[in-house]
């Protein structure tokens, strides 16, 4: 039986779960259409800077107006998960992993606590009605965890907390129950900084807060379905999924305290890999290291374009 309470009470409860489960941070704000975002969307869609990416171009109202997308809802739970990692892996020729990839598939993870944040609101505090998403449906996730109050977008593109830097997952949860809601991150804290756009090795970033994919690290070893063009195959210097650079040379992102999550925590067998161990990896290897991991997003075939791409190239 469900116990009356007022919005404030309700919403402190609910922080109070999502941070006991393991979230590092969690906001809340009032569901709406995020009509400051709605031209940048345009113009990126309309220079193609997603690429092959074409399911960017899908539900562009949706995007903008998650009502469209969960109907009936009121609020917007926002959460951030850590994942800096308490070391950067790499082996004897230094081939890199982004440092999302080295533990489980996070989409799993966050929606994983998401889906216990949901039961716990249904069974503890009123009937609730919605839906949570992880990197996993047509929602600008930045746009609402500045919303929610939990930090702001860097000039990479990226949201900036200021205790967690940028190494941070983003889920939220779209409900029909109203909340008592944070103040947006109405401030920019990176000032005259430009380290993030002037050390991207392919000139990815057409200007400040607008990266084209086409030439991003990420996108050219996850997302690209072909190999990686011959003249951006040296921007990829050691880097054979994803990127961090225009991370880690952030100011925000100096003295991070690493995360706590066990899922995100390398294989033993990930940690001791050798060039060799790379090069040789069969698909049935690929499969048993990496069947929880992100990486089969790139899938084995990629993986193994981008690692001669890289093995191609005299760094």
């Amino acid at each position: 039986m469900h116990v009356e309470m007022d919005i404030a009470r309700r919403s402190e409860l609910i922080r109070n779960k999502a941070l006991s489960l393991g979230f590092s941070a969690c906001g809340f704000a009032n569901v709406e259409k995020l009509v400051e975002q709605e031209q940048g969307l345009r113009d990126y869609l309309e220079n193609n800077y997603y690429g092959e990416m074409t399911y960017m171009a899908n539900h562009f109202d949706k995007r903008l107006d998650p009502s469209l997308l969960v109907p009936g809802a009121k609020s917007a739970i926002v959460v951030l998960l850590n994942y800096f990692p308490k070391k950067v892996l790499s082996n004897e020729t230094g081939l890199m992993l982004s440092k999302y990839a080295y533990g489980e598939d996070y989409h799993e993870v966050v929606k994983g606590k998401l889906a216990k944040l949901f039961d716990f609101i249904g069974a503890e505090i009123a009937p609730v009605q919605g839906r949570y998403f992880c990197d996993s449906a047509p929602v600008l996730e930045r746009a609402w965890a500045v919303k929610a109050g939990l930090g702001w977008i860097g000039k990479n593109g990226l949201l900036i907390n200021p205790k967690f830097g940028s190494f941070v997952f983003i889920g939220e949860l779209f409900v029909d129950t109203e909340l008592e809601y944070d103040q947006p991150y109405d401030k920019e804290h990176c000032g005259n900084c430009t380290r993030c756009l002037n050390s991207c090795p392919s000139s990815a970033f057409v200007a400040p807060y607008r990266l084209d994919a086409r030439k991003c690290i990420s996108y050219l070893t996850i997302e690209l379905k072909g190999e990686v063009p011959e003249k951006l195959k040296p921007a990829l210097k050691n880097r054979i999924f994803g990127c961090d650079i225009c991370q880690d040379v952030c100011p925000w992102n100096q003295k991070l305290s690493p995360h706590d999550v066990h899922e995100f925590a390398p294989k033993q067998e990930l940690l001791e890999f050798t060039s060799s161990d790379w090069e040789n990896i069969t698909h049935e290897g690929f499969t048993a290291l990496f069947s929880k991991s992100a990486l089969k997003r790139a899938g084995y075939s990629k993986l193994k374009q981008n690692i001669a791409s890289v093995m191609s190239v005299d760094n």
